[in-house]
């Protein structure tokens, strides 16, 4: 009994040892790792005193300080940045739907500022700024190097003021300007019309607003149908929609889906993780959905096509989305100003992030640009019938409610193939849809 205690004792006491040799060099590391960051912010107050008192100029203290913060921030990633208080409010402002400026949502990729998609039926939008542009200059003032926050303040102005954009894009030789007048910016979130037999939710952005236009619009449409017996199915589109709200992606996934999970977000620590998952309850009650994605579609509106996808809900047509799969908190600091900083990444229901990669489609379809038709084509594209010759035999097979809705159905096929020069995707999008419902109601 005396060797088993102590052996016991003797394992106790090799335990401690190991334990003391263990935590002994990391109590070192963590005190010389304190040392270092208290000698670097030394390092950051001398280089402040040396500015302050020796640049050949008199300098904003407060001004340089933000700068400073912005600059630690904007290293992390191009989402994180400092936000001073009149900023702050205007991004605040933003998320509930309405404010000032151009109407563009812009990030930055290797020094310049680029477009990720103008916000429909703003300045920007209606002067033709196109997701994937890249602004070169405002003004005449370059803005290489300059950072997204002071790109942006630039763009700023009063309301009826002028702009000069200078802009590079894809495709064109040489960079071209474009003027646009500020504008109060007010923007409905989810717009809903019909075309044809099916319903179009066209949501350009994730506001505090966005649930509710689509809900109130979805309603309005299916009543204006006569009925959801009478809608063949639903798009949604979010090309060119830069984001927004995580609450509203969440809402908006949720507004097509039975259960299941919809966004897993995961941070730093375990417990900054999150699950969202759907309640029961379909706005379309199981109608064919198809979702309609490009380059400008980012975050939020990737969070909701990504679900939709991995859920096999919709049909997802169009080209690859951005691929913006992080998640921004919003901190306020004192002084009314604040942070926007990178604290998680999001994934999909089947696991996977999208950061970098974007939700590629099911169906890949390239926009084409529209096509006006000369009358030499159009007098190509004509065709003759049976029923154009003279003394040709009537169809004595349907009744003439039977022929009306032919005549119905034909003229609806018109609209469709005539949107394909207006805008291609839609109407494939369309085709799709048409497909899908005839597949639901053969089954």
């Amino acid at each position: 009994m005396k060797k088993l205690l102590l052996a016991a004792a003797s394992g106790t006491m090799a335990g401690f040892l190991l334990t003391a040799n263990f935590t002994g060099p990391l109590i070192a590391q963590e005190t010389e790792q304190t040392k270092s960051t208290y000698e670097h912010l030394d390092l950051f107050g001398d280089v402040f005193e040396r500015i302050r008192s020796s640049y050949v100029e008199e300098v904003d203290e407060e001004k340089l300080i933000q700068s400073a913060i912005n600059g630690m921030l904007t290293s992390l990633d191009p989402h994180s940045n400092f936000m001073a208080e009149e900023e702050f409010d205007n991004m605040r402002v933003q998320t509930r739907g309405e404010f000032g400026g151009l109407g563009i949502e812009v990030t930055q990729e290797n020094g310049f500022v680029k477009v990720v998609t103008p916000i429909d039926d703003t300045p920007a939008e209606k002067a033709g700024i196109q997701s994937g542009d890249f602004i070169t200059q405002v003004d005449g003032e370059a803005m290489l190097g300059m950072s997204l926050n002071d790109a942006v303040d630039l763009m700023r102005g009063p309301i009826g003021s002028e702009i000069v954009l200078t802009i590079v894009r894809d495709g064109v030789d040489e960079p071209f300007d474009v003027t646009i007048i500020r504008d109060q910016i007010k923007v409905k979130a989810a717009r809903v019309r019909i075309e044809g037999e099916a319903i179009v939710m066209r949501v350009s952005g994730f506001t505090e607003q966005t649930y509710e236009n689509m809900k109130d619009g979805i309603a309005k449409q299916v009543e204006k149908a006569g009925g959801m017996n009478k809608v063949s199915g639903f798009i949604l589109d979010l090309r060119n929609n830069p984001g927004g709200l995580l609450t509203q992606a969440v809402l908006v996934s949720d507004a097509f889906l039975e259960k299941g999970e919809i966004v897993s977000t995961r941070g730093r620590n375990a417990q900054d993780s999150d699950r969202r998952n759907a309640k029961p309850g379909d706005l379309t009650e199981g109608k064919p959905l198809v979702v309609l994605i490009n380059g400008g579609s980012a975050s939020a509106s990737e969070i909701v096509a990504g679900a939709l996808q991995d859920h096999h809900r919709a049909v997802v047509i169009g080209t690859r989305s951005f691929g913006k799969g992080s998640v921004q908190t919003i901190m306020p600091l004192q002084s009314g100003s604040g942070i926007k900083l990178t604290t998680a990444r999001y994934y999909t229901p089947s696991g996977r992030s999208i950061q970098a990669l974007g939700v590629s489609p099911d169906i890949l379809v390239e926009q084409r640009l529209p096509k006006e038709e000369s009358e030499e084509e159009a007098k190509d594209r004509a065709q003759r019938f049976e029923s154009d010759l003279r003394g040709s035999l009537e169809n004595d097979s349907l009744t003439e409610d039977q022929k009306k809705q032919l005549e119905e159905e034909r003229k609806a096929q018109e609209a469709t193939a005539k949107l394909r020069d207006q805008d291609y995707q839609l109407s494939y999008a369309l085709d799709v849809l048409k497909g899908l419902t005839v597949l639901s109601e053969a089954n």
